[in-house]
């Protein structure tokens, strides 16, 4: 479900819906919107950071990172 979580975040990202430097959903609405547990929701948002796809500010949130951030503009 981590998975799915990413994969509908990135392609908000593509789209545009979650532009560059804006911050993304927190955990507690992902688990609302999503109907899953914290862990999972911690777990996508994980994997976003790992791929190279958002970036997280300790006290703030996690963010879009820039494009050139992007898996795939490496």
């Amino acid at each position: 479900m981590f998975q799915q979580i990413a994969d509908d975040i990135v392609q908000k990202i593509r789209s545009g819906e979650f532009p560059p430097k804006r911050r993304i959903p927190t955990e507690s609405a992902l688990v609302s919107r999503y109907g899953v547990a914290r862990e999972t929701a911690r777990r996508g948002i994980a994997l976003l950071r790992e791929q190279g796809w958002i970036y997280t500010v300790p006290q703030r949130g996690s963010f879009v990172a820039p494009p050139e951030s992007w898996p795939e503009n490496r």
